[in-house]
């Protein structure tokens, strides 16, 4: 069967790998559409510190079950969980399975699904009634919506969210379908409009505009009850601390690329709550799916381009050259 891989750094390509069969307790899925994103470009990189190469991409998918899927009558569009959780680790023991300690996610530490055919537990499955597209969108909107949760959004709060990207767009998601006031912080004007369709109620260009004064007017001189950071900046990862109220919630789900250095005063005096957040849980996806069934994000704003398989390694070569192009790209594979 085919399948898009990458070999090393900038090398990739399509190539015959062999037949997947399903396993005991696994459903047999015939992929539709894979979504890529900013893990996906690392990878292709050669920046990924997890990825060993050769790797089959791919952690986004729509599919349709061939066999296997229980419950789930073949011929079902699906998607899917595409993590791993050992069940002994201090994580899994405290039913916080997406944070597993040997965790090994689909496209990263083994294969992915940008391939005609992959077998997965079942458990791992998730219908609805959406399109392959929207399929696509639920595992990255997951991670914003569980920041989310992880910073105990409620309709009384005000959320600020630094980064429209794919998983920014999924805390602003998240925070304004649980009715929070929503802010949402970028420099790039098309993908603020895109966060405002997402249910921001403000925006702020953080170059053209000061952050400060703009969060501290909407919030009343208060700031933010939560801060979602979304990026992996050292100057957004202060800021956070800096710019969220007293006794607030900063929730980080970006990596920064080199050592943080804080005024660590601000978490005594301000009584933080400071919190990592990786990867969902099953309630992450539910809400998801149940948001794009309600027919809530814009969808079709949020993808930048549709290929093929074959045209695969073009566009990440596109993407790598101009990083800003893209919010999100959709491989359709059968």
């Amino acid at each position: 069967m085919k399948a898009f891989r990458l070999d090393g750094p900038e090398v990739a390509g399509v190539v015959d790998v062999p037949e997947v069969a399903a396993g005991t307790g696994e459903a047999l899925l015939r992929v539709k559409m894979v979504g890529m994103c900013g893990t996906d470009l690392n990878t292709f990189r050669g920046r990924n510190a997890m990825v060993t190469f050769p790797r089959i991409p791919g952690h986004e998918v729509a599919a349709e079950v061939v066999s296997g899927g229980g419950e789930i009558a073949a011929g079902t569009l699906v998607t899917l969980s595409p993590y791993t959780s050992c069940g002994q680790c201090p994580s899994c023991l405290r039913g916080r399975v997406n944070a597993c300690q040997f965790n090994e996610t689909m496209g990263v530490q083994r294969d992915g699904a940008m391939t005609e055919f992959i077998s997965v537990p079942r458990e791992k499955l998730y219908a609805a009634k959406l399109g392959a597209k929207e399929l696509c969108l639920v595992e990255p909107l997951t991670v914003g919506f569980h920041a989310a949760a992880r910073g105990r959004v409620t309709a009384d709060d005000a959320v600020a969210v630094f980064g429209c990207g794919g998983v920014g767009l999924g805390a602003i998601a998240a925070s304004a379908f649980r009715g929070a006031e929503t802010i949402a912080i970028d420099m790039d004007d098309a993908k603020l409009e895109i966060a405002r369709k997402a249910g921001a109620k403000h925006v702020i260009h953080a170059k053209n505009e000061d952050l400060h004064e703009r969060l501290q007017a909407i919030t009343g001189g208060r700031g933010p009850d939560v801060m979602i950071e979304a990026i992996g900046l050292p100057q957004t990862f202060r800021a956070a601390v800096e710019e969220v109220a007293f006794t607030g919630r900063v929730v980080y789900i970006g990596y920064a690329k080199e050592p943080v250095a804080y005024e660590t005063r601000l978490f005594v005096q301000k009584e933080l709550d400071i919190l990592g957040s990786r990867n969902a849980l099953p309630e992450d996806f539910r809400q998801v799916i149940r948001m794009l069934e309600l027919k809530r994000f814009p969808v079709e704003d949020a993808v930048s381009a549709m290929v093929s398989l074959n045209d695969a390694a073009r566009i990440l070569a596109e993407w790598s050259a101009a990083p800003t192009k893209f919010t999100k790209i959709m491989v359709e594979v059968g």
